[in-house]
């Protein structure tokens, strides 16, 4: 096996001998224009074009817009980097003058770095294949943000196509000080469900709220008691959120509506918490409906959810190595875990992975029969 030391060599001839400032160009030409999950055609390409010229085979409209990169050099294990493509619905008010071009829309997450640096890592890796052997696999996916483009590309064959990696590889840019690199072993990121409820009553004038039964009195309670859950019923030892980001209900001042609706994330590092939050955020909405008498039970709908992110130990630890021999100690920090989540995870080869064909006969949080085999929640 070559030493970190020997590792750090490679991977500081490789960094010296490329163009930095060609790919700071294309980081903010891909700044400038962002597409949404779904419609990343313009990057797709543009990605596409990038590998081609760096000698990188490349297939196209993989899982949707994804794209996919070879580039063998002899023997060796085979490694697969990925990066994200899509922006975010979000008016851009930074005043940069590489700011984004479309109104309404912005890479606001990174995603337009995490693509210059994996085609930056290609045009380098690809210049000097004298500092290693192997095969690298080249992922750019689609729609991270809507949890949909991983699980995309795995149902096209991502892992039957090409050649089957050995290691996975993704990164995440962060606010915070320059020059630091962040490795964390073990989980990494939280398990996100987003749940959408409906809660029914029954609607009549303002005046005469004897005469209903109001939803909204309903919603507050239920959103007043799920702050419970991971006060009272998670073990301290686990991270854990329950945040309740939307509320809508009426539609005028002197009119108690018919439904009010909440949209729920929860966030937690494993999925066992996950489950149970869950399981205690339909006992909540159901038991708070029923004390006030509703005409119905709650409508409770899992709109998507991602497991968590955890990372091979042994791989974080000799990659996090490599980067303290070429930056200095000092410059590698571990931040610990975020309650944050990631859409490639779902990338994750073995046994147990949450999209393994056949593994999951039904969803863990709804028990319903997921969308596709490769599926192991409902998306």
């Amino acid at each position: 096996m070559t030493s970190a030391t020997s590792l750090a060599a490679k991977a500081h001839a490789l960094a010296t001998d490329h163009d930095h400032h060609a790919i700071r160009a294309l980081y903010e030409d891909l700044h400038r224009h962002p597409e949404l999950a779904h419609a990343e055609h313009t990057t797709a390409a543009r990605a596409a074009k990038e590998l081609r010229d760096s000698g990188v085979e490349v297939t196209q409209n993989v899982g949707g817009t994804g794209v996919v990169g070879v580039l063998e050099n002899g023997p060796g294990r085979t490694v697969l980097i990925r990066a994200d493509m899509d922006a975010l619905p979000v008016q851009e008010s930074t005043g940069l003058p590489y700011a984004s071009r479309v109104d309404g829309v912005m890479h606001a997450c990174g995603h337009d770095m995490h693509t210059a640096m994996l085609l930056g890592s290609a045009q380098a890796l690809a210049r000097g294949r004298r500092h290693w052997t192997g095969t690298v696999l080249f992922a750019l996916q689609p729609a991270e943000e809507t949890g949909e483009g991983a699980l995309a590309m795995r149902a096209d064959g991502l892992l039957e196509r090409f050649p089957r990696p050995d290691v996975l590889l993704a990164q995440h840019v962060s606010a915070g000080p320059a020059g630091l690199v962040a490795h964390i072993e073990g989980p990494v990121l939280a398990a996100s469900t987003s749940i959408d409820i409906i809660i029914h009553g029954r609607g009549g004038h303002g005046s005469r709220p004897d005469t209903t039964i109001d939803p909204i009195i309903i919603a507050a309670a239920v959103v007043g008691r799920l702050q419970s859950i991971v006060a009272r019923e998670i073990a301290p030892r686990h991270s854990a959120v329950v945040t309740v980001g939307r509320i809508h209900a009426g539609t005028a001042h002197n009119v108690i509506p018919e439904t009010a609706e909440l949209g729920l994330t929860v966030r937690s590092t494993t999925g066992e918490v996950q489950d149970q939050i869950v399981t205690a955020i339909r006992r909540i909405a159901t038991g708070e409906c029923a004390a006030a008498g509703a005409p119905a039970e709650p409508e409770i709908r899992i709109v998507k959810s991602m497991p968590a992110t955890v990372n091979d130990a042994a791989t974080a630890r000799r990659i996090a190595q490599t980067h303290r021999e070429m930056f200095g100690a000092t410059h590698v920090i571990d931040p610990g875990p975020a309650m944050g989540s990631q859409g490639h995870c779902v990338m994750r080869i073995g046994p147990g992975s949450p999209v393994s064909r056949g593994d999951v006969p039904s969803c863990p949080l709804c028990g319903k029969e997921p969308r596709r085999v490769e599926q192991a929640r409902c998306w």
